[in-house]
C-alpha cells in the first residue's frame, strides 16, 4: 500500500493548486462509515423481509448465498423490475435507513479536516455516490460539513429508480462535473470501490484510492488503481502532490 505524503501544514497553499481544481468525493467510506452502527447486515435484512416472496428468492449473491449488501438488493430488484412502484418504494425504504444511519455515522479519519482544508483554498467539492443524496445532505449538515459543498451533492435518482445509473456507471460524476463546471482533466475522485474507479477512468478523472483494509487495497490495484492510500490526506498540499502522482505515466512502487 502507497502511504501518503506528509509536508507541514504551514506549507499548505492558500490558493486552491493549478492540478487540483475539484474533488469529488465518494460518501460511505471516505466521508464516512455510514453503517458503523446501523449494520448494512440488518439493513439488507429488513429489506429482504419486506420483499414479495417470488422476488426475494431471485436476489442472490453470485455464489448463490444470502445478499447481505441492501445496495445489491435494490440493484437486483431494479434489473428484475426496472421502473416499477415496487422498485421506488425498495428505494424509499432504503433511503430511511441510510437516514437513519446518518445519525450514528463514524467519520473517517482526517474527513473533515481534508474537506475544510480543500474548500477554504477554492477547491470545488462535490459527494459522488450510490448512496441517497438525502442522507448525505442530512450527515454533512449534523457535522458542518454542508456548507463546504454547497449544492453539489449527486447520489442516486429515483422515481423511478433506475439501477443502470449507479456507479460503475459515471452518472453521478458526470452530474458532479456538470454542477461544478469543472474539467475532468483537473478534477480527482477519492473512493474506496471498485464502481468509483470505473466511474471515473470512464471519464478520464484522476482516481485516488482509500482504503483502511489491505485487501480491499489489493482489490483496487488489481483493476488498475494507481494509488491507494489508507489514511486520507492531511491538506491541500498533501492532496495536490497525490493528484501530480497520478498525473504521470507509470504505477507507484
Amino acid at each position: 500500500m502507497t502511504d501518503p505524503l506528509d509536508p507541514l501544514d504551514s506549507m499548505a497553499p492558500v490558493d486552491p493548486p493549478d492540478s487540483v481544481r475539484c474533488v469529488l468525493f465518494d460518501f460511505d467510506g471516505p466521508v464516512c462509515a455510514l453503517f458503523r452502527n446501523h449494520p448494512a447486515p440488518e439493513v439488507a435484512g429488513r429489506l429482504l423481509d419486506w420483499l414479495p416472496a417470488g422476488v426475494r428468492r431471485r436476489v442472490r449473491t453470485e455464489d448463490g448465498g444470502p445478499v447481505t449488501d441492501p445496495q445489491v438488493i435494490l440493484r437486483a430488484v431494479g434489473e428484475l423490475d426496472p421502473g416499477s412502484a415496487l422498485v421506488s418504494e425498495l428505494e424509499a425504504r432504503l433511503t430511511e435507513e441510510e437516514v437513519l444511519a446518518t445519525e450514528s455515522a463514524v467519520p473517517s479519519v482526517r474527513a473533515a479536516e481534508l474537506i475544510r482544508a480543500l474548500s477554504d483554498a477554492g477547491v470545488v467539492l462535490a459527494v459522488t455516490t450510490n448512496n441517497s443524496p438525502r442522507a448525505v445532505r442530512r450527515y454533512l449538515e449534523r457535522t458542518g460539513l454542508a456548507d463546504c459543498f454547497g449544492p453539489h451533492i449527486h447520489g442516486r435518482t429515483h422515481d423511478p429508480h433506475d439501477p443502470r445509473r449507479l456507479k460503475p456507471h459515471p452518472d453521478c460524476l458526470a452530474r458532479a462535473l456538470a454542477s461544478t463546471g469543472a474539467a475532468a482533466g483537473e478534477s480527482v475522485m477519492i473512493g474506496d470501490a471498485v464502481a468509483d474507479f470505473l466511474a471515473a477512468k470512464q471519464l478520464g478523472i484522476r482516481f485516488l484510492g482509500y482504503a483502511t483494509r489491505e485487501s480491499k487495497s489489493e482489490v483496487l490495484y488489481e483493476v488498475g488503481a494507481r494509488v491507494v492510500v489508507d489514511e486520507l490526506p492531511g491538506g491541500v498540499g498533501e492532496l495536490a502532490a497525490l493528484a501530480d502522482q497520478l498525473s504521470r505515466d507509470g504505477r507507484l512502487p
